[in-house]
């Protein structure tokens, strides 16, 4: 057994596209060693990642593929041999499988004599296969981005590559990456180390050795360092800690070989601006993390993920100059926070006709419209339910949701569009309802986040969201395939999370309804926000496969039902009865398609045409159905499924004992009828048929 190391150095790479790289090499490897036998069942596969750097480690590669026996199949026995006497055929099949024509043998298969051979292939050393395959992996890495970077060559990467370390234990692997040879030499830290190469004597020294040259290879040791002096730092200031942000932490580890934090301030005068800005500034602008006091208010302080370590001067000048930095963007913002109030935002209405939308639908005055308009219609049912929300505040946000969009503000940081108008129509004093739906419009902006906790945000939210689908697909600008450049995937993620996550009285069809005015177009949107269900279910809800599609073959439109029926079905299928019951109705489907096929006809079952097996769950069906019924109205769907449950033993006799497929056509036509009966008045909750057992 040996250790297999493979390092690909490179330009700095963005840190956004790092992890999915680094996942997706190692699995690629570890496909190539396990597909080529070179790997054993114990072998450990660790990946890491820099900046500028992909690598992994296998531990328990073999230092050859095994030898292989395989048995080849030719012509037939008649063919190959005349007379006892080998043929053309014969001899040409022996020489295409490298043995005598003395050692083919005859193979008896079903369908008849045939010639066989039996092969011996000699396993290839690791070293050659590793050669010849890996370069073909790592060129298939996906990036969302790549580039050419040599003159007349055809290999595409995300960044340049600069070097190539690929050790099977200590001996180098002689492959060839980019015009580059493999070797042994790494490099270290840019500043830290310079540009001297790392010599690596062994590849389960690797880590220990990068280390040694001030680069942390393993992701989760720097993420764990940046937590440590995060906290290290904050200490510094009594009562204050620093502000959880996941998705900033993971940017500054892949921006980093060797973290360090520093503490910085600013002057308190700049808390007088919303909190949303200051960290959006110190967030997105300049990967600071923002310190908070005891109170969860925001702090005059900032922590800097530098990618270096520095002495106490070095530190204090650095701390200097991003402090001023810092200030920089904070006057900016302060002074278009001033500028902006000069206009309020109910005078920035008609400024939207300067603000185009999409080219071929018009500008966001239109826009406006067109929500005011289906924000009406989705008002009218919302009120019709009793629903208590400000019908005046809704349409009023609605009507002033995107006029930040003309803010200076806003045109700085737009990453902050609706956050503003929100906080804007506040200051303003629009009213807070206004002021929150307008704040909240955007959320959720994933499968993460909270949906608006407000109705008039909700509210807000699907409008604008099912206007903007239901126009681009007027324009047949509906996604396709991995393309979908007005992310209308996450719109419809984000209709279908409110609509399930909320109390509103809606569905998915009234929503569609509330925007749509041609059938045609109605249909694909509907078939589009299914689609989408389905993918909430399944993988933002976790519900299995079957379990989500049985429960939509039943009814896809009430979000929240769909939801309810998915969880009892869920809890439900592990009785051993209902998983009786879904192969039972899985069996009624087949037998009902095949009578389709061969035009049988389906008759209504009457008591004097039915065995006593058939009538035995003819009435049970019958008694059963007003109680399912009743349950289903009350979306009891739990004491629903265990009461169709009860069904096994008669519909087992039914099966064991009655032929369905009868040959008198009365009967069968009778037996046809009573289980369409069974599946039509039992399959309202989900299409049991769709359960996978056994």
């Amino acid at each position: 057994m040996a250790d297999f190391l493979l390092e690909i150095g490179l330009e700095e790479i963005p840190a956004r596209m790092i992890a999915g790289a680094e996942a997706e090499l190692g699995r690629r490897v570890n496909d190539l060693l396990t597909r080529e036998r070179l790997v054993s069942p114990e072998a450990k596969v660790t990946t890491y990642s820099t900046p500028r750097r992909l690598a992994m480690l296998v531990e328990g590669v073999l230092a050859a593929q095994s030898d292989t026996e395989e048995k080849l199949t030719g012509p037939s026995w008649k063919v190959a041999f005349k007379d006892g006497a080998p043929t053309p055929a014969a001899e040409a099949f022996a020489k295409k499988a490298g043995v005598a024509v003395s050692a083919l043998e005859k193979v008896t298969t079903p369908k008849g004599e045939y010639v066989g051979a039996s092969i011996k292939r000699k396993g290839v050393a690791a070293p050659q296969v590793l050669a010849a395959e890996l370069p073909k992996e790592i060129a298939g890495i996906y990036w969302a981005k790549n580039m050419y970077w040599r003159p007349g060559k055809p290999e595409r990467f995300v960044r340049p590559v600069r070097w190539v370390v690929a050790l099977l234990d200590s001996a180098v692997v002689p492959l060839e990456i980019a015009g580059i040879a493999a070797g042994n030499a790494s490099r270290g830290h840019r500043v830290l180390h310079g540009s001297a190469p790392v010599l690596l004597p062994q590849a389960k020294d690797y880590k220990e050795t990068l280390r040694a040259a001030s680069v942390m290879v393993d992701v989760a040791e720097r993420r764990h360092a940046i937590r440590k002096a995060l906290d290290a730092a904050t200490r510094t200031v009594p009562g204050a800690r620093w502000r959880e942000d996941e998705p900033l932490l993971e940017t500054v580890v892949h921006l980093t070989e060797w973290p360090s934090v520093i503490l910085g301030d600013f002057e308190p005068e700049y808390l007088e601006l919303p909190e949303e800005v200051l960290v959006t500034v110190m967030r997105d602008h300049q990967k600071y993390f923002a310190v908070e006091d005891a109170n969860g208010k925001l702090a005059p302080h900032f922590l800097a993920v530098l990618n270096t370590q520095s002495d106490d001067e070095g530190a204090a000048i650095i701390r200097h100059g991003n402090a001023r930095v810092l200030t920089a963007r904070f006057k900016d913002a302060r002074f278009f926070w001033d500028c902006d109030q000069k206009t309020p935002l109910v005078d920035r209405v008609e400024s939207l006709q300067a603000v185009t939308f999409q080219k071929e639908l018009g500008s966001y005055y239109w826009k406006t419209e067109a929500n005011l308009a289906v924000a009406r219609a989705l008002s009218s049912v919302v009120k019709s339910a009793d629903v208590s929300f400000d019908e005046a505040a809704l349409l009023k946000a609605v009507e002033l949701a995107k006029t930040d969009l003309t803010a200076e503000l806003v045109k700085e940081f737009t990453e902050l569009q609706g956050i503003i108008g929100g906080l804007y129509a506040r200051a303003q004093g629009l009213g807070e309802r206004v002021a929150t739906a307008v704040y909240e419009q955007y959320t959720p902006a994933s499968t993460e986040d909270e949906i608006p906790p407000s109705v008039e945000g909700q509210l807000l939210g699907l409008a604008d969201r099912i206007q903007t689908i239901v126009a681009m697909f007027s324009i047949d600008m509906a996604p396709t395939g991995s393309k979908d450049p007005f992310a209308l995937r996450r719109a419809a993620n984000a209709i279908v999370m409110i609509l399930g996550e909320s109390e509103l009285p809606l569905t998915l069809d009234g929503v569609v309804e509330a925007a749509s005015a041609d059938d045609a177009q109605k249909d694909k949107v509907s078939a589009f926000l299914c689609e989408r269900l389905h993918f909430y279910l399944k993988d933002v809800r976790g519900f299995a496969y079957d379990v989500v599609n049985a429960v939509l073959a039943a009814g896809a439109d009430d979000v929240r039902d769909a939801i309810a029926r998915a969880e009892a079905l869920t809890a439900a299928r592990e009785s051993a009865d209902f998983a009786a019951i879904s192969a039972a109705f899985k069996r009624i489907k087949n037998i009902l398609r095949q009578a389709g096929e061969k035009g049988f006809a389906i008759e209504v079952a009457t008591s004097a045409s039915l065995a006593p097996e058939a009538q035995q769950l003819a009435d049970a069906a019958a008694a059963l159905a007003p109680q399912v019924a009743r349950l289903r109205q009350e979306r009891a769907y739990g004491e629903a499924l265990a009461l169709i449950a009860t069904l096994r033993p008669v519909v087992d006799t039914f099966f064991d004992k009655v032929m369905v497929l009868d040959p008198d056509p009365a009967l069968r036509g009778a037996h046809l009828g009573l289980i369409q009966g069974v599946l039509s008045g039992f399959s309202g909750i989900a299409d049991f048929s769709e359960i996978v057992t056994g």
